[in-house]
């Protein structure tokens, strides 16, 4: 019985996590939820002004999915062998160039 009702969970849990892939328009929890953030995280990004975010009459927090996934995926650092490759590159540029 347990492992049914395990297995149950495991199921409302993916809903959930599907149905948030839907909206377009996340409140706090569910971004929050979203994001993998502490609530009271998300709340001191949007107070200090680091993460885009909406507030219609003033008073709740509403997120745009694609913007939290362009927040997320701002400053990217490129990966090793993106250098090497980007110096090679670059050092072969200058060779042909003498």
């Amino acid at each position: 019985m347990e492992e049914i009702l395990n297995k149950l969970n495991g199921l409302e849990k993916l809903l959930k996590e599907q149905c948030l892939l839907q909206k377009d328009v996340l409140n706090c929890n569910e971004a929050a939820q979203y994001l993998g953030f502490k609530k009271s995280y998300l709340y001191k990004l949007t107070s200090d002004g680091q993460i885009p975010h909406y507030k219609p009459q003033g008073k709740s927090l509403f997120f745009k999915r694609v913007e939290l996934d362009q927040w997320l995926t701002r400053n990217r650092v490129a990966s090793k062998q993106e250098l090497e490759t980007k110096a090679a590159n670059y050092v072969l540029k200058g060779k042909t160039a003498k």
